[in-house]
């Protein structure tokens, strides 16, 4: 059974930026795809970012390409979300996931998620 324990949310102002962690534990880390999606209030959960096992390959959503950026270190068991020029549009529960799958174009899902870390950008 994977855990997944997310840290790094937080409260940031607008252009501002946060980094966030997520250590798995419970299985070999190194062999499955990772990614982070979020949920906002009132929203449907969504993939932001999505990692190859090998961190060879990423998927990033329009909404955070150029500005975010995921990154894995097998050796930590960890995977990051780095969150650059943050916007307010960006507040939400951010979640880690392992073993993303496409669901349709452009859409991920997942069955192992972490707690969620929040993450406030204000004006």
């Amino acid at each position: 059974q994977v855990r997944l324990v997310e840290s790094g949310g937080g409260l940031v102002q607008a252009g501002g930026s946060l980094r966030l962690s997520c250590a798995a534990s419970g299985r070999t880390f190194g062999n499955y795809d990772m990614g982070w999606a979020r949920q906002a209030p009132g929203k449907e959960r969504e993939f932001v970012a999505v990692i190859s096992w090998s961190g060879g390959s990423t998927y990033y959503a329009d909404s955070v390409k150029g500005r975010f950026t995921i990154s894995r270190d097998n050796a930590k068991n960890t995977v990051y979300l780095q969150m650059n020029s943050l916007k307010p549009e960006d507040t939400a529960v951010y979640y880690c996931a392992s073993e993303p799958y496409v669901v349709k174009a452009g859409a991920y899902a997942s069955d192992y998620w972490g707690q969620g870390t929040q993450v406030t950008v204000s004006s």
